[in-house]
């Protein structure tokens, strides 16, 4: 699967996340401070991940700044793209059930390698639900305007 990665800085676990999913068989898009030709702030290299998995060329998306804050905001201003900051495996796996998040933020602060582990084995480890209540709420959230 392309996963579409965003980074402000190589600190914490920003080369750890492309170097497990290339471990789980998956092929990194990278951008920000992984990428040398492109601006590394949050904002952009965010934007730069979920227009990724909005446009179609990534299947989801990975985005992480020091807290996480930042780089989940930056990447739910792109239209279809639900982004959630998850700290834990199952938040994470919560997410991806109930919310069908497409896109995974992550504090480069707080995540260790152990958590990471666990985060990504919970976030690939679920489905979107089919529950009619939960696709209701997924569908509505997309059709909320400013």
């Amino acid at each position: 699967m392309k996963i579409s990665v965003a980074a402000d800085e190589r600190t914490g676990v920003a080369d750890a996340v492309v170097a497990e999913l290339r471990r789980r068989g998956h092929e990194p898009l990278l951008h920000g401070a992984l990428n040398d030709d492109e601006r590394d702030d949050w904002a952009w290299a965010s934007e730069a991940a979920a227009r990724d998995v909005a446009e179609g060329r990534a299947e989801q998306g990975i985005v992480a700044c020091w807290t996480g804050t930042g780089a989940s905001i930056a990447a739910n201003k792109v239209a279809g793209v639900r982004a959630a900051l998850c700290g834990d495996a199952e938040t994470a796996r919560g997410a991806r059930k109930w919310n069908d998040a497409n896109v995974l933020a992550l504090s480069l602060r707080t995540t260790s390698d152990a958590v990471l582990t666990e985060i990504l084995d919970g976030w690939f480890g679920a489905e979107p639900s089919t529950d009619a209540d939960d696709v209701a709420n997924i569908r509505h959230v997309g059709e909320i305007r400013p």
